[in-house]
């Protein structure tokens, strides 16, 4: 039986400013940036994401982690280990560091952290000639990559790869990247701020200080062969799966009036409004309105439920328990 104290939630970001950041998320997303510094990151799913809708307008999804267990986020999380998936929008006006993020054991082992970083981006909006780094090029060694970031000539050695709107990149932990001008992405991943910083460009961060690097951990991390390839997945009317990990999956819906009936298989959902409007219902509960840019919550112990509207949303999960 869902408990009784939890409902369709809608979600209050956090907006971060970055170096690298800029305004695409007040001009594509309708976010309401406080001020005019740059602004790279609006934190839709996260441990301090508040509540903006019902009884529980004001508490934090960490509290409420604490508070409804299994009964918000679904079998097999630990309250203590905080909200399990973070999703985010992040926009690029100059390449982001290039970095690397640990898997669970070595998050464990290097920082004490429960878990480590894989990560998936959807493009939103790429600009002509939008280009990420994802991996190095065939052949670079260990040792071949502490040189070139000590000798300053590390270009040469990154994959780039271009891409547009709709492409999607799924990112294993280990995975050398980074996210280049011009992109609007929706990034979903582990909940993990681990960043190992292996090179940032020779920029001044907003404090006109160097920002600090981890390349003594970045390099014992790295996995030298991984080179993810972008898909572009095909045009669809239909649900798509847009990506698979043993840690997320995230779903894209395009929705033109008619309602789509899902089946939450006891996991929490968070969907995030991308285009139009999109409505989130399920019996005995208060509809949800999503507008551009906007994120609601559906908690686990709610099986049933339905979106419609005409947009396009965009739904991530975790996948179902092995039986």
């Amino acid at each position: 039986m869902p408990n009784s104290d939890l409902y369709p939630l809608k979600l209050q970001p956090s907006l971060r400013a970055k170096v690298w950041g800029g305004r695409m998320l007040a001009a594509q997303l309708q976010k309401k940036l406080p001020d005019a510094k740059p602004y790279g990151e609006s934190w839709e799913v996260h441990d301090s994401a508040c509540v903006l809708n019902g009884a529980l307008r004001g508490l934090r999804l960490g509290e409420l982690m604490q508070r409804f267990g299994q009964d918000l986020v679904g079998a097999g999380n630990e309250p203590a280990d905080g909200f399990p998936l973070l999703a985010k929008f992040i926009q690029a006006e100059s390449w982001l560091s290039l970095q690397v993020h640990p898997d669970n054991a070595q998050a464990l082992r290097l920082e004490g952290e429960p878990r480590g970083k894989t990560e998936a981006w959807v493009i939103l909006r790429a600009a002509p000639g939008a280009r990420l780094i994802c991996g190095l090029q065939v052949g670079t060694r260990r040792t071949q990559l502490a040189e070139a970031i000590r000798s300053k000539q590390l270009e040469p050695l990154l994959a780039r790869r271009a891409v547009r709107a709709g492409d999607v990149l799924s990112i294993p932990a280990n995975t050398v990247h980074a996210l280049g001008p011009g992109l609007l992405i929706y990034e979903i991943q582990q909940a993990s701020d681990i960043t190992y910083r292996l090179y940032d460009w020779g920029r001044l961060g907003m404090d006109g200080k160097p920002r600090s690097l981890q390349i003594e951990k970045g390099l014992r991390v790295a996995n030298v062969a991984a080179r993810p390839q972008v898909l572009h997945p095909p045009e669809s009317d239909d649900a798509q799966l847009l990506v698979a990990s043993p840690y997320f999956e995230t779903w894209r819906h395009r929705l033109q009036g008619a309602p789509q009936a899902l089946d939450s298989r006891r996991r929490f959902h968070a969907l995030t409004c991308i285009a139009g409007a999109v409505q989130l219902a399920a019996d005995g509960y208060e509809t949800l309105t999503l507008a551009t840019g906007e994120t609601g919550l559906l908690p686990a112990c709610i099986e049933r439920f339905s979106i419609s509207g005409r947009g396009t949303v965009l739904r991530s999960c975790q996948p179902p328990l092995a039986r």
